[in-house]
């Protein structure tokens, strides 16, 4: 089995970007990406990518190249991205490719998300009744999550607060201005205890990755960051997640537990020596319950950490450094690789603004999105 690398790196800011389309977005990423590494299109062996309202992935050769390559889209949901990067890293520890590309973008209307429930398996009335409207189910499952574990509230607003000022240093984020926590905490109620400035929106943004077998990686960077363990999991029979319609008896882990687990296995790391973490923040309670289902901490051990100042740039276990999904917005296709790109960055010490100091040597990603998924990885130098 080969070992993989992620060799170069490319992003489109996030945000809004008018007169731009999400497919230009993404053959800037690529480009980008291909230019960071010394590398062309005709150099690709595969590409995998996606997107969930921009269009097809693979009709980006159109722009980058008619050289043949097998290009995949790859469509699952919010860890579209992370899906995508699963499937090269695949690709090449299996011996089948040595190098590839990896795409995530998308251009999302404005609004909420408008999704079908005939499209998850579900009655018409899972939507009539309101139900389908994802803000209500962060809000009543982060208040049964503050109520098990006697966390409080107020804590949310902490989170958010964290996220728009790392987003305030970061050049490539949507929302670069500092909020306060009692704003944030004032801000008018969604879905109790969320308040409208602890959710992210809908976005654009795209971006790209060059992967490799780590034999080569030095080939093309000087300062290659190796994808040491990935992993993707489905939800279990009694796991508490987005669309479902019923609640069983029993209560089963969400697949972000099984997932995590799995990466940091195979990277031979534990939780305790990630440097800098991306965990999915839909909404500042996504944060809070990630941190602790990706084994990062104990459950009811978040808020002590978060309100110590640990999780900041400068704490002892930074988390969301580029201001995560509240700061940048969520344009689907491009959300988990964004992740990966902000870790790239920080193991090389890069990331200026918002730089982790101390030289961080190992990252954690997290994507979650519906009806429940998750892909992580762990990435070293």
């Amino acid at each position: 089995m080969s070992e993989v690398a992620v060799v170069g790196i490319g992003m489109h800011r996030f945000g809004r970007t008018p007169g731009v389309s999400g497919r230009a977005q993404a053959v800037h990423a690529a480009r980008a990406a291909l230019a960071d590494c010394g590398l062309r299109f005709s150099d690709m062996q595969f590409g995998f990518g996606g997107s969930h309202s921009a269009g097809d992935a693979d009709t980006l050769v159109s722009e980058l190249g008619l050289t043949g390559l097998p290009f995949i889209n790859v469509a699952n949901g919010c860890a579209t991205g992370g899906s995508a990067l699963i499937a090269a890293d695949a690709a090449i520890r299996s011996g089948q490719h040595d190098i590839g590309i990896v795409i995530g973008f998308d251009k999302h209307p404005r609004g909420a998300f408008n999704t079908d429930p005939s499209e998850h398996g579900i009655g018409s009335w899972y939507g009539e009744t309101g139900l389908m409207v994802t803000t209500q189910f962060f809000g009543m499952k982060i208040q049964r999550y503050l109520h098990e574990h006697d966390l409080a509230p107020g804590v949310l607003a902490t989170i958010a607060e964290k996220s728009f000022r790392n987003g305030a240093r970061n050049p490539m984020a949507w929302r670069r201005k500092e909020i306060p926590a009692d704003e944030i905490a004032t801000a008018p109620m969604i879905s109790d205890p969320l308040t409208q400035s602890m959710y992210c929106s809908p976005g654009e943004g795209a971006v790209a990755l060059v992967l490799c077998r780590a034999d080569l990686a030095r080939h093309h960077a000087q300062d290659p960051v190796f994808l040491a363990g990935a992993a993707f999991r489905s939800r279990r029979y009694g796991s508490v997640e987005v669309f479902s319609p019923w609640l069983a008896t029993d209560r089963a882990d969400s697949p972000t537990v099984e997932a995590a687990a799995a990466a940091f296995r195979a990277a031979g790391v534990d939780p305790s020596e990630v440097d800098v973490a991306q965990i999915q923040d839909t909404e500042s309670g996504a944060e809070l319950m990630h941190m602790a289902e990706t084994g990062l901490c104990a459950h009811g051990e978040q808020e002590e950490l978060i309100r110590s100042g640990a999780t900041a740039v400068d704490g002892r276990l930074p988390i969301n450094t580029d201001g995560g999904c509240i700061a940048n917005g969520e344009p689907i296709g491009a959300s988990g690789l964004r992740q990966v790109y902000e870790n790239v960055l920080q193991l090389r010490g890069r990331a200026d603004g918002h730089q982790v100091p101390g030289g961080p040597r190992v990252g954690f990603t997290h994507v979650y999105g519906a009806p429940g998924i998750s892909a992580c990885t762990v990435l070293t130098r």
